[in-house]
């Protein structure tokens, strides 16, 4: 009966560790402000928004199954700093959806800075990180 149980215990662990992608941003060196800002990134804005280097997958990948909550694949399109910042102070650029203010002061310059330097990168016109 242990064995038994220990094998189901390893086989769900196995599952669940299939397909987990980790945040990979500078290095992944706690220390960088820019790391910091894909670990806020993943914790705050991954529910509803796609960037693969905070290992997030919030976009709808399908638009016919789209739903209205469903923010930007960031993996597709170019942000800059200032952008970022507006978008998070007022709720995203049409201010209906994305809550104003869901990270501030210096968390709000390191996620600002992680998208920045980290959106587009699979976008046609973009060369990467």
């Amino acid at each position: 009966m242990f064995w038994a149980a220990l094998a189901v215990a390893i086989a769900a662990l196995a599952i669940t560790a299939c397909g987990t992608k980790k945040i990979n941003a500078d290095n992944n060196d706690p220390s960088s402000p820019v790391h910091q800002g894909a670990v806020l990134f993943s914790e705050r804005c991954g529910g509803c928004h796609t960037l693969g280097a905070a290992a997030t997958h919030g976009s709808a990948t399908n638009v016919s199954q789209k739903e209205r909550t469903d923010g930007p694949d960031l993996d597709f399109r170019k942000e800059s700093v200032q952008d970022v910042l507006f978008a998070i102070r007022n709720g995203g650029f049409s201010g209906s959806i994305m809550p104003a203010n869901v990270v501030v002061g210096q968390d709000a310059q390191k996620v600002a800075a992680f998208v920045s330097k980290y959106a587009g990168s699979k976008s046609a016109t973009s060369k990467g990180p």
